[in-house]
């Protein structure tokens, strides 16, 4: 049973986060009441297994069809799990699965359906956090920026500094803790850099039957080839004014570029090509940041991260080096998110997102038995 959600004051919240990696879900609980963190609490982690991650992968870049619809269930199923601990939470951020974006279209598709996970878990649920942004002529990400800034508040930063999470796609916010909130103009600016991890789980899979380039181990043995990292970096999106976000698609064709590579020489370039999009990315920012802190898996990548070092005139750290956990931090974005909504709050702005107005979008849904008011 959960708690009821009171007008003010923290709230004990639970996000669910499972990104285009297609790793697993990852849970996190976390104190806020919308604006503040107050404390970070329990952390969970639901790994996919290798059959439903096939099901997921065959729906990525689909919009409806019995591979949505299998999505959906296997979606369903897995955060249904992961969230039923713990029990003592007053309200739940569930991000679903994007399968596919296409913002220029005005459409976003996150697989899951919250109203079911309220019904199964006897707990509010504040989920499609994406869609109203769209409509209303945002990008619909990065959507973890407001809590970034909470974050910089959190630790006491007084500079500039980024957010990089290096997921399956690579976004990048700038945050200036000088302000007194997110909603304010200058205060933030969050774009998606480029791929990130996802065409090196890709490249992986195919030729290697891995998952993922455990520790860099592969790409540390490889060169990058510079002519395929310039013809990348060739590509329109680079030289586009954020904000701006990407579908984990949309550089499919960097496998092509590696193609006739060796393993180690096309993980390498992916992962250079992945760096050269951040460190085009920074060059965005109103000023030079005084510091990078990495979130993500990227961030275990020591090859990434030392590319990225010798590239940018910041140190360039693991969020942990500020006492924050960089596995669970989406998760816990989304737990902050789901309080915002509910307390009638914007989730994104026209820094963030590109969307026209200050945005809290998001569906609430409360389960049958219960009747709290947000």
């Amino acid at each position: 049973m959960s708690k009821a959600i009171s007008k003010t004051g923290p709230v004990r919240a639970l996000g669910a986060m499972s990104g285009t990696s297609l790793d697993g879900v990852d849970t996190a609980v976390i104190e806020t009441d919308g604006v503040a963190i107050f404390g970070f609490g329990e952390v969970g982690y639901r790994e996919y297994a290798d059959q439903e991650r096939s099901v997921l992968r065959q729906g990525l870049g689909k919009w409806h069809g019995p591979e949505v619809e299998a999505a959906t269930a296997v979606v369903n199923k897995a955060h249904a799990e992961a969230l039923a601990e713990p029990s003592d939470v007053a309200l739940i951020g569930f991000h679903g699965q994007t399968l596919a974006h296409d913002p220029q279209g005005r459409r976003t598709l996150q697989v899951g359906d919250g109203g079911f996970l309220a019904g199964a878990l006897g707990v509010p649920v504040v989920w499609d956090f994406r869609s109203d942004d769209v409509a209303m002529g945002g990008e619909g990400a990065p959507l973890a920026p407001f809590f970034h800034f909470a974050c910089a508040k959190w630790f006491g930063a007084t500079e500039p500094l980024c957010f990089l999470n290096l997921g399956g796609v690579g976004n990048l916010t700038y945050v200036d803790p000088s302000f007194e909130r997110a909603e304010d103009a200058g205060a933030l600016l969050a774009f998606d850099t480029g791929p990130a991890n996802a065409p090196i789980n890709d490249l992986m899979q195919a030729r290697l039957g891995l998952e993922m380039d455990k520790g860099g181990a592969v790409a540390a043995q490889g060169t990058v080839e510079t002519g395929a990292l310039e013809l990348f970096l060739a590509e329109p999106y680079f030289s586009r004014m954020p904000p701006k976000s990407l579908d984990r698609d949309d550089f499919s064709e960097m496998i092509e570029l590696v193609q006739e590579l060796s393993d180690p020489d096309a993980v390498a370039t992916l992962t250079g090509m992945c760096a050269a999009g951040v460190v085009q990315g920074i060059e965005h920012c109103p000023t030079p940041p005084t510091r990078v802190l990495v979130t993500g898996g990227g961030r275990h990548n020591p090859v990434l991260m030392e590319m990225l070092r010798v590239s940018l005139d910041c140190p360039v750290d693991p969020v942990e080096a500020i006492g924050l956990d960089g596995d669970m931090l989406e998760a816990q974005a989304f737990g902050y998110l789901a309080v915002r909504v509910a307390r009638g709050m914007a989730t994104s702005c026209p820094g963030t997102t590109g969307v026209k107005a200050l945005v809290g979008g998001g569906i609430f849904s409360v389960p049958e038995t219960e009747h709290t008011q947000p």
